[in-house]
């Protein structure tokens, strides 16, 4: 029997201490570019810690520029084949954001920014207002329009107005389209009074059992207008990415940053956008600067997030131009080729960490965008300083991407493309004879319009067009409504399992050195995924 002594166990906690260093590596170890050259997410494991508490105590909450936080730190790329209408309104309900393109016109996006505002809200202040000579034709115009028709209805058919009444799609159904509203509307309505707070409001509208309640002052002007559809929504999506004063979904979206995009940008304030998006492959030029400086200066109340950078010299010019928040990527996406074909750009870790942690001492959060492929880079992306992480291909394949879904090699797939594909930079562009091109990779759209590819890649005068990305298909996820929501899951379990209980506590454990990190050598890569199996199913949630 072996005469060793062994230490009291009781000890084995204190005995740590006893160590020069702890398991691992601290991030400025890990992100060593002189050692280990730039890093992907997959090159590095961040090291689990303690759990005391459980994976629903984890909140995600997270900075995506100075003035803004959202529930969730997941934002949607502002790419024509991933965020339109549908995937901004889901994306805010959610607890993100969606960033809409704008390879399109400038009318087209300020109505797609407008559904986003009018999809919730607290007190709606300019509610549609309809008077009683207008005709049930016009209350279904508005419902195919907008997707509602409770429609107060003023003396004058303006807010201000004195209420007469309220048409819903009910009074119109079955009759006569050029039977006047003063007919059809209900005139039997619960009302609140000017200066009554949301919170009575609801009580009041939740007890009326009615759809609308009209707010109106002494004199019985329509002042503004709560639907209950926004309780509903309240109740069911509670994280939702809102304005606190309005209670409205926050509405972002991209533009470029050239003189037209002044224009753009001013039918966007119009339809209520609460944070634009500067829309640049390479963030650190003349033209961003100059924009970003107009912007502060001209709509001050604007939050603007500038980019792309992947260097402290990049972000630096923009911080001091007066950015909010920083777009962090330089060809890391799953369709990006930039770095093969400029060879420019950097590995998105190394990049991440390079820039959070510049911005950090001027209180100017960066977003991770391109490479993101799985929960784990995520997390990853978020514990080297990141506020949130902009998704292009993670979302392209959910119902709620644009575009239809067609069958390719068996599978049920959804058209993605790079910004910087060919595609991309031919969409809006007259095709020979008159007509636009189309091709499964290239959705015909009707309008021209300056193209925001090229702008973003400064290709515009350019006679022969250099791809930066390519155009391909990615298989259906189904909806985000399901898949985001496991995304969310899988960061508070990951969480739970490094030891920390919100995004702020893990960005602080990895600067104290409390959060460890090890590098993973091709073969441990290999170990850490699934392996040795003649075939296998993988689900990611149920």
């Amino acid at each position: 029997m072996s005469s060793k002594a062994y230490l009291d166990p009781s000890t084995a906690v204190e005995h740590l201490a006893t160590y020069s260093r702890g398991d691992g590596l601290s991030v400025s170890e890990l992100i060593d570019s002189s050692t280990h050259g730039g890093l992907t997410y997959n090159d590095f494991l961040i090291l689990p810690g303690k759990i005391d508490f459980s994976a629903s105590d984890v909140i995600a909450e997270s900075r995506i520029t100075k003035n803004v936080v959202l529930k969730t730190p997941f934002m949607s790329s502002p790419m024509d084949t991933v965020t339109e209408t549908d995937m901004a309104i889901n994306m805010a309900l959610l607890g993100g954001i969606g960033v809409i393109h704008h390879n399109q016109t400038a009318t087209s996006q300020a109505a797609m920014v407008r559904a986003v505002k009018r999809h919730e809200n607290g007190f709606i202040t300019d509610p549609i207002v309809l008077s009683p000579k207008h005709l049930a034709e016009d209350v279904l115009d508005v419902k195919a329009r907008l997707g509602f028709c409770g429609i107060p209805i003023t003396d004058t058919g303006a807010v201000g107005g004195k209420l007469l009444g309220i048409v819903t799609s009910r009074d119109v159904q079955f009759q006569n389209l050029k039977t006047p509203l003063s007919e059809l509307m209900t005139t039997n309505l619960v009302t609140a009074s000017e200066g009554v707070t949301l919170v009575e409001a609801n009580m009041l509208l939740r007890d009326s059992k009615k759809g609308k309640l009209p707010i109106v002052d002494a004199s019985g002007r329509l002042t503004s207008l709560l639907a209950r559809s926004d309780l509903l929504k309240n109740q069911n999506f509670p994280l939702a990415s809102k304005r606190p004063e309005s209670k409205q979904l926050y509405a972002a979206a991209a533009i470029g940053t050239r003189p037209a995009d002044r224009d753009r940008l001013e039918h966007l304030v119009k339809a209520g956008l609460d944070i634009v998006v500067l829309d640049s492959s390479q963030g650190n030029s003349i033209f961003q600067i100059e924009m970003l400086r107009w912007i502060k200066k001209t709509y001050s109340h604007l939050e603007v997030i500038a980019g792309n950078v992947v260097t402290r010299a990049q972000a630096a010019e923009l911080i001091a131009a007066g950015a909010d928040g920083l777009r962090v990527g330089m060809g890391s996406g799953s369709i990006c080729i930039t770095q093969e074909v400029m060879a420019v750009g950097r590995p998105q870790a190394t990049a991440v960490h390079a820039v959070a942690e510049f911005a950090s001492k001027f209180g100017v959060p960066v977003i991770a965008d391109g490479g993101i492929s799985n929960v784990g880079h995520v997390v990853k992306a978020l514990a080297l300083g990141a506020g949130a992480v902009m998704m292009g291909g993670l979302l392209a394949g959910t119902t709620e991407a644009p575009g239809e879904y067609f069958y390719h090699e068996g599978k049920r797939v959804k058209t993605y493309r790079g910004m910087g594909s060919i595609e991309a930079m031919e969409q809006g562009k007259p095709a020979p004879g008159g007509s636009s091109s189309s091709s499964k990779f290239h959705p015909t759209k009707a309008a021209t319009h300056e193209n925001a590819a090229t702008t973003r890649y400064f290709s515009e005068s350019s006679s022969v067009k250099v791809a930066q990305g390519v155009s391909g298909d990615v298989q259906d996820k189904g909806s985000i409504q399901a898949f985001l929501p496991y995304l969310h899951a899988g960061l508070q379990h990951s969480l739970q399992d490094i030891g920390v209980r919100t995004v702020r506590e893990l960005q602080a454990g990895v600067k104290a050195d409390r959060v460890r990190f090890e590098l993973r050598t091709a073969s441990a890569q290999v170990e850490g995924g699934v392996h040795g199996l003649n075939s296998y199913t993988k689900r990611l949630f149920a």
